[in-house]
């Protein structure tokens, strides 16, 4: 076990501190004089001592990796996938650096929603003034004019952005596995208009200012007396919190504030506000979602306030491992009863593709997406089966929009219970 640098120079005064605790009133000089010398131990030229800078390149080519041919993250020099521990026994260190990455591996996939998919970045709001935070989606030239048919794609909750649906398969596994560019690519082809919401873009982040608090003392009537304890008791205080602050924050990192963005400062109301202001302007007969995880609770929580709105222009919806709790959200009958005919759910299983998996719950049917294990890095895991929903029920929920759609032509309903599964019924 590795110990680090500053640890061996403050354990000796930790033992003494302990054992002068232990002694009597005649003591306490003695701690008091080794907690003054704690306090004004530099632990920030320690720590960074420890740790390198968190100095990273902002560039994929600043840290030697690329995207090969077949969308799998390899390093220029080597070739070998990402490497998570790059410096032992650094956890913070290797963690910054890994969401270093994943801020440019966003920014990536931004560029190829552009770029390869052909979709525009549209800002939101669509009022925002100039100075004010703003959010953004995806959509494709004919979004809001394709008559007949519109795909809505919804991610999950976490460091996720529009266009992925799980950070740690981009980067670990490949761009087909980790993005919704499968998903977008094969819906141009066959004649859906796309919009890629953008649920996690809540606020944006600036350097929370330094407030200067004016000492009590200045303004009291108090006794001078009282006032001397209070601005002492105040500045151990403050000696503590700074102490501390070295510990939790070594290389005084800057400290920032959250500015939410109008209307869409939860993925709740990000939905509800591209419903309001694209969705339901779009001209398609036909709607459809795919929302994974927390975007399938943000899809129903969507249903419950524009419930109407929703009936009339969904056709079908397709949740991957939805977390969505129709008791919990408190979602009427008529809503359970629509779920029911026209949602489809693709969670984690063993089962084989589309085999219906039994649910405690009274909404939309579940089945199997065929997420037993995955070779991860030439390894097998069975840790990732819920970001991997969506990929490996990727054909099965292009195959239930079609049959959605030619029910709804044919006024029949859609036919959620798969065919595959009665097919291996009949056969038993």
């Amino acid at each position: 076990m590795s110990i680090s640098l500053s640890s061996l120079i403050l354990l000796p005064i930790w033992i003494n501190m302990a054992q002068i605790q232990q002694g009597g009133p005649d003591e306490k000089e003695k701690t008091t004089a080794l907690k003054d010398l704690l306090s004004r131990i530099d632990l920030d030229e320690l720590m960074k001592k420890d740790e390198p800078p968190l100095d990273f390149p902002d560039t994929l080519e600043g840290f030697e990796y690329a995207f090969n041919e077949k969308g799998q993250l390899r390093h220029i020099k080597t070739g070998e996938p990402f490497v998570f521990n790059y410096r032992e026994d650094l956890h913070r260190w290797n963690q910054k650096r890994y969401e270093a990455l994943g801020e440019i591996i966003t920014k990536y996939v931004y560029e190829l929603l552009e770029k390869d998919c052909n979709l525009k970045k549209v800002s939101i709001p669509v009022d925002a003034t100039e100075s004010e935070p703003k959010s953004f989606i995806f959509m494709s030239e004919d979004a809001l004019t394709n008559p007949q048919k519109l795909m809505v794609l919804i991610h999950g909750s976490g460091v996720v952005r529009a266009g992925q649906w799980a950070r740690r398969l981009i980067i670990n596994e490949d761009l087909d596995s980790g993005t919704q560019i499968p998903f977008i690519k094969r819906a141009v082809a066959e004649g859906y208009g796309v919009i890629v919401l953008n649920p996690n873009e809540n606020y944006i982040e600036v350097e929370k200012p330094k407030i200067h608090v004016q000492s009590s003392s200045d303004s009291s009537d108090e006794p001078a007396e009282k006032r001397e304890r209070k601005d002492k008791v105040s500045k151990e205080t403050k000696k503590r919190r700074d102490f501390y602050e070295k510990y939790r924050n070594p290389q005084r990192e800057k400290e920032m504030m959250q500015l939410y963005i109008r209307e869409n400062g939860s993925p709740e109301e990000h939905a509800i506000y591209v419903w309001d202001h694209f969705i339901a302007q779009a001209a398609a007969e036909n709607v459809f979602f795919v929302a994974h995880s927390y975007g399938g609770l943000a899809f129903v929580e969507l249903m419950i306030q524009r419930e109407a709105d929703v009936k009339n222009k969904v056709t079908a919806v397709a949740l991957t491992d939805s977390v969505h709790n129709v008791w919990h959200q408190e979602a009427g009958k008529t809503i359970r009863e629509w779920m029911r005919e026209n949602c489809c759910n693709w969670v984690s299983s063993s089962e084989p593709l589309d085999t219906s998996v039994e649910s405690m719950l009274p909404d939309c049917p579940r089945v199997s997406a065929d997420t037993d294990c995955f070779v991860i890095l030439k390894k097998i895991a069975c840790t990732d089966r819920h970001e991997l929903t969506s990929w490996k029920s990727f054909p099965s929920i292009f195959k239930f929009f079609t049959e959605a759609s030619e029910a709804k032509t044919s006024s029949l309903k859609p036919a959620v219970t798969r065919r595959s599964h009665r097919i291996k019924h009949e056969e038993l």
